[in-house]
């Protein structure tokens, strides 16, 4: 039994390291330097450049807000057409300057949203040690 059990074993072993030879699953991977072109070497038009200052700010290099902005926004681009209409039917030009510190006044109509939410923007700040499950009464 103990003969017969060592040779299913070794005929196991050989089976699955046969397996790892090139004959049936080729390993052959693309080359990733072939698919992507590199840049060409470009002299710059100007020779005479003058060499930077170290510790200088880069020239193309601008605020890091107004970069954001820029990204965010698109820079200072003309609007469109279908944008300008669409700024004139919202009342680009009657819009009141104070709208966002009429939006708190007494006279503001608002929604009632219920206790629970009450309860939710009313809770102390924190990490939620202290809080405590309660049940309706």
């Amino acid at each position: 039994m103990r003969k017969s059990v060592l040779i299913v074993a070794a005929l196991g072993v050989a089976t699955s390291l046969s397996a790892c030879g090139k004959s049936g699953y080729d390993r052959t991977r693309p080359d990733e330097f072939a698919v992507a072109r590199a840049a060409p070497l470009v002299v710059a038009p100007d020779i005479a450049l003058v060499p930077a200052r170290p510790g200088a700010p880069r020239p193309q290099d601008g605020n890091a807000q107004n970069q954001a902005l820029e990204a965010m926004f698109g820079g200072s681009a003309a609007r469109s057409p279908s944008e300008n209409a669409t700024l004139d039917a919202a009342g680009r030009t009657t819009a009141e300057p104070g709208a966002r510190t009429t939006a708190g006044s007494p006279d503001t109509a608002v929604v009632d949203k219920g206790q629970t939410t009450r309860d939710i923007v009313a809770a102390p700040e924190g990490d939620g040690q202290e809080a405590k499950a309660s049940t309706p009464q």
